[in-house]
């Protein structure tokens, strides 16, 4: 079997196999082995040439992605076993919980590796769906509130993303058979001689469809209540991997359509979704109470820049776009492990019932500010050098427009410099009963300053190949 899909699968028979395990312990360590042998073969994948197998193929847009994926993957796993007690799982919710975890791993690793448009709508609707089944696990009554907004939204989305699916291969019959009309490489070879009406239809609907997985405003209201009702662990892998793959979906699309001259270019469409979810996610902001709900709208705001970034297209701008998604996935993921934890400690989420962490939790306290400092874009993290090469290139394309994004960037900074003050350095709350537990503790900061140190090296010194890597994925876009 190709490695290709042994990534893919390793993780669902991991599902299987966590479906019988109703004992926390072992669970946790059985989760944690998994989720280290996806993150090896990630790693052996990255390092091999880029190939087509099936309906998989490898290529330098999806393999950043795939190694960010299994990373963030490993490091949630790691998390949740230092913290998972915490939640109060019965035996049949311990079996559910790390069962679907691994159900959404396979299913999001295929969603980025599926050189298929019906396996990639497939894989992402999978992720979708073990993700509600995660959300809904508390079994409450805001937690059934949030699963089913999120299940309900997130359909409308993708039905929409499967009749853009649908145009999209009807768009390419004539010039492909039946097989390749659904390859994103077939369709981008025949892209020039497509109907471009049939293909505009087409983006309008993909982009809705899998801008509403991206948390992309107008159908973005599902990520603030999933962030903040499901198990803790969960917020790292909905912002930091499911969005991204939602996100590269849109991102083959536009490359088919805007590969067309005679099609409406897609760009503008990325401007005004991506510009309005920043602003709208910034002023909400300065609304939010509840931590992990806060921090489920700074997602909205990142993914309106990663938006913005690609829809204003070239080599520069779309090399800004990507690196802000994985400087997302990495810094996002390390502040949800700190407010998480954090609001275990505290018995509460809500911001005013969490103070002082630098002085009651120092090594909790230090990391959550330095992770919050790097999601609003300071250096020395990755999302600092993506926000000013976006800007710049903003700056330089379309100037009008770059003022009210960085009005909106400047609104949203001062927020989580706000809550960074609260959170870290403000007066110390009292913590719960049973919250200390040294053990605990450090497990569950060390993800959370491996991401942050992951993420100050790709900014200070990437890797020469991830970095040719990355600007060949830029081009590809277009």
């Amino acid at each position: 079997m190709p490695l290709q899909w042994i990534i893919v699968f390793l993780p669902w028979a991991g599902a299987l196999a966590l479906a019988a395990i109703p004992e926390l312990r072992r669970a946790t360590a059985a989760n944690a082995a998994v989720s280290a042998a996806t993150f090896a073969l990630a790693i052996a994948l990255a390092a091999m040439p880029f190939a087509e197998h099936g309906w998989t193929r490898t290529d330098a847009l999806n393999t950043p992605f795939v190694l960010v994926s299994a990373f963030v993957g490993l490091t949630t796993a790691v998390f949740s076993a230092a913290t998972l007690d915490q939640e109060g799982f019965d035996h049949w919710r311990i079996r559910a919980y790390h069962a679907a975890y691994q159900v959404f791993m396979g299913a999001q690793t295929l969603a980025l590796l599926a050189d298929n448009l019906g396996v990639m709508w497939v894989a992402i609707e999978i992720a979708t769906l073990a993700t509600v089944s995660m959300v809904a696990v508390h079994r409450t009554p805001a937690a059934f509130e949030a699963a089913w907004k999120f299940f309900i939204l997130c359909g409308v989305g993708i039905a929409l993303a499967l009749f853009g699916t649908i145009v999209l291969y009807l768009a390419a019959q004539p010039l492909l058979n039946e097989e390749a009309g659904l390859s994103w490489a077939a369709l981008m070879g025949v892209a020039a001689r497509c109907d471009p009406a049939t293909l505009n239809l087409a983006f309008a609907f993909l982009l809705l469809g899998y801008g509403t997985k991206c948390g992309l405003v107008p159908l973005h209201s599902w990520l603030p209540d999933a962030h903040a009702e499901g198990p803790v662990p969960i917020s790292a892998v909905l912002s930091g991997l499911l969005l991204n793959a939602a996100m590269l979906a849109v991102l083959r699309a536009k490359s088919i359509v805007g590969a067309n001259p005679e099609a409406i270019a897609p760009g503008p469409f990325l401007l005004a979704l991506g510009l309005a979810s920043v602003l709208l996610a910034a002023v909400s902001l300065w609304r939010r109470r509840d931590a992990r709900r806060f921090f489920g709208w700074s997602s909205i705001e990142h993914m309106g820049l990663a938006a913005f970034a690609f829809g204003l297209g070239g080599a520069a701008a779309n090399l800004a776009g990507l690196l802000h998604l994985l400087g997302h996935a990495l810094v996002k993921s390390a502040v949800f492990f700190g407010v998480g934890r954090a609001a275990q400690a505290k018995g509460s989420q809500k911001i005013a019932d969490i103070g002082g962490l630098v002085a009651t939790h120092p090594a909790l306290g230090w990391g959550l500010a330095l992770a919050i400092a790097g999601i609003a874009g300071m250096p020395p993290f990755l999302l600092f050098v993506s926000e000013f090469r976006l800007l710049g290139a903003a700056a330089a394309e379309l100037p009008w427009l770059a003022l009210p994004l960085a009005a909106g960037m400047v609104v949203a900074l001062a927020a989580l410099v706000t809550v960074l003050q609260a959170l870290c350095f403000g007066p110390p709350t009292p913590d719960a009963a049973t919250a200390r537990d040294g053990w605990r503790e450090a497990a569950a900061a060390a993800p959370l300053w491996l991401h942050l140190a992951l993420a100050a090296i790709l900014a200070l010194a990437m890797p020469a190949p991830l970095a040719a890597m990355l600007a060949q994925a830029a081009r590809v876009i277009g």
